[in-house]
């Protein structure tokens, strides 16, 4: 196995596992991180598409599947899931592309990073939630008469703690990868940063 390949599995181990770990309580004391792990996964593992992606959004269904059944409901019956969650899928995307495009026009440690990262990750962030809370609130039966305005209300209701989550997140990891750049060997932080 090669360092590039080890690398990458011990970057995806890492993120399934804060993801796993913030999921299971997803308004808990410590918030759900995923869509920050969507967006890292993007930046860091951009050459792995075909392989970490749907395994991290199988990461979300088996934490999400694990929660629910162990409050004695079964899956397809919580009011969470309903045929919008397949919007889960889209909206996971949109914030690992914005991490890929990140990663394609980043310069290492440069400012100019930080200043393509910020709009890129609230951008995502706004496509992420609009995609699963609108998935949500249109095809759900949870909500008996959806309107245009109830949608706008329930939208800006939840999107201020879903972005400041993400993008408080996405800083952490930010501070993560520039401390591994400059602490870690020479050709350790090459080869995690490809």
């Amino acid at each position: 196995m090669t360092r590039a390949t080890r690398s990458r599995l011990a970057v995806f181990t890492a993120l399934a596992l804060v993801m796993a770990a913030t999921r299971l309580h997803h308004f808990g004391i410590v918030p759900d991180a995923s869509w920050a792990v969507f967006f890292a996964a993007g930046f860091w593992l951009r050459d792995s598409l075909r392989w970490a992606f749907p395994a991290l959004m199988a990461v979300a269904v088996l934490v999400d599947w694990a929660v629910i059944g162990s409050a004695g409901i079964p899956f397809w019956s919580h009011y969470c899931v309903s045929p919008g969650y397949w919007f889960l899928i889209p909206a996971h995307f949109s914030l690992w592309a914005a991490g890929s495009y990140v990663r394609r026009h980043a310069e290492p440690l440069r400012w100019r990073t930080a200043m393509i990262a910020l709009p890129a990750v609230v951008a995502s962030a706004t496509v992420c939630h609009f995609l699963a809370q609108g998935g949500f609130y249109w095809l759900s039966s949870v909500v008996a008469e959806p309107t245009v305005a109830g949608w706008a209300a329930n939208f800006g209701h939840w999107y201020p703690h879903y972005l400041g989550v993400t993008v408080a997140y996405v800083g952490i990891a930010a501070m993560v990868h520039v401390a591994a750049m400059k602490l870690l060997p020479r050709g350790v932080a090459e080869t995690a940063a490809r």
